[in-house]
């Protein structure tokens, strides 16, 4: 199965603009990457989610909206399908898929986080690292949120490469 993992983090700390540099980064180094985006409320109109187009504009060779009816490609849904379910859509064609969202799902997580907005997240499951603006007292791997080459060093080596 195609390795997944998702960028997490409150409202207004840059998920999708980092998403979008690691799309471009990884498309540079030769890889497809296909991405998700979590709406939990919904979009306004399907397909009219800005996210997505900057998903699409950054390289992301697919993007699927997981809303909690429905995928756009529509496809009607009893709740919000888990990140696994969603990469079956896409098959085995990718490298790699990146969600944004899905806090709560057992995804590997990437959090974004920056003082200024609130503290990192509480209770997620499975973080492997986080993007930030300022040094935190934890176990994960940080990275300063300009070091995307460092980043995408770290997703190539854990999540794409395969271990020797």
């Amino acid at each position: 199965m195609t390795p997944i993992i998702s960028i997490v983090g409150r409202s207004k700390t840059g998920k999708t603009t980092l998403l979008e540099k690691l799309l471009v980064e990884l498309n540079n180094r030769g890889y497809r990457v296909a991405t998700v985006k979590h709406t939990p409320m919904g979009s306004h109109e399907t397909g009219n989610d800005k996210d997505s187009e900057r998903h699409l504009k950054a390289g992301s060779a697919a993007v699927i909206i997981a809303e909690p009816s429905r995928l756009v490609l529509i496809k009607p849904v009893a709740a919000t399908p888990s990140v696994d379910e969603i990469s079956r859509l896409y098959g085995e064609e990718y490298d790699l898929i990146i969600t944004e969202g899905f806090k709560q799902d057992n995804a590997p997580k990437l959090e974004v986080h920056r003082k200024n907005v609130a503290p990192p997240l509480k209770d997620i499951r499975n973080v492997f690292a986080i993007a930030t603006d300022e040094t935190l007292n934890t176990t994960v791997q940080q990275f300063n949120l300009d070091n995307i080459k460092g980043i995408a060093d770290f997703i190539e080596s854990k999540f794409i490469k395969p271990v020797k």
